[in-house]
């Protein structure tokens, strides 16, 4: 039912995609050796549109990590390296690393949460309107709506949170809560509660760069907010979309797939 519901959205955002203006999502040249001169949208706003990627080995581990069997070497993404996990949550990190093989929630197909759906390794497609930032992931048909009016409903829990947006300046700050309990920022066991709040922070620094922060707050996990840090990189291949990616894992109870 949720693998229904998400690809009767995505259709529904496909169709918001067409009816935007080609003009406005195409990559605006840039003179070798000028000055950035930031694009913008018809409303004035800086134009994040594209489909981006991020290239660093964060959906393994956040943190700096060696190389192990199918896990690549890789620098983290935390700032200052360090998680302040408080300690009941620290041995249950440390379970989450014996049982990642099958206990991260992206094993089993669930879809992955907040920050971590921005550094899966698949592209991911921002559109923009004034009203709403859409962002369309190929890991599982996932979208996430970034709406920049409303505040959060007092009530409900999602894999990807809510999302309420606003303009600071030229970046856009993504204000991000009423999670699921449960999910993982990586594939070691790295993880969050219920109470996740997230802040996010997305500025275009170049033609083909777009700088995503994210400010994490969780006093049932850790003992103070932590912040992650990361460029997402323009893809340019001719005639690049974003292509289906369906995730399907199995079950030994009763043999079934899904």
């Amino acid at each position: 039912m949720r693998n229904r519901s998400i690809a009767s959205t995505c259709a529904v955002v496909a169709v918001a995609i067409l009816a935007v203006p080609w003009g406005a999502r195409s990559v605006q040249a840039q003179a070798p050796g000028a000055a950035y001169s930031l694009p913008r949208t018809a409303d004035g706003r800086p134009d994040l549109q594209g489909i981006w990627q991020a290239l660093n080995t964060a959906v393994w581990n956040i943190q700096d990590h060696n190389a192990a069997p199918g896990v690549p070497a890789g620098l983290g993404v935390v700032v200052g390296n360090d998680l302040p996990y408080l300690p009941a949550a620290l041995e249950q990190r440390q379970e989450n690393f014996r049982n990642r093989a099958t206990g991260d929630p992206e094993a089993k197909c669930f879809m992955v949460g907040v920050p971590r759906l921005m550094y899966m390794p698949y592209p991911l497609q921002i559109v923009q309107s004034p009203q709403l930032v859409s962002v369309l992931s190929e890991y599982a048909h996932a979208v996430r709506y970034i709406r920049l009016q409303g505040a959060h409903p007092r009530a409900g829990e999602w894999y990807l949170g809510d999302s309420r947006g606003r303009w600071e300046g030229d970046t856009l700050v993504v204000d991000v809560t009423n999670f699921v309990d449960g999910i993982w920022f990586d594939r070691s066991g790295n993880f969050h509660s219920d109470g996740l709040h997230v802040v996010e922070r997305f500025t275009r620094t170049g033609p083909d760069h777009l700088l995503y922060e994210a400010t994490i707050e969780d006093p049932k996990t850790f003992s103070k907010p932590w912040k992650m840090s990361m460029p997402l990189y323009r893809r340019k291949e001719p005639n690049l979309r974003v292509l289906e990616y369906e995730c399907y894992t199995f079950f030994t109870q009763g043999g079934s797939t899904r």
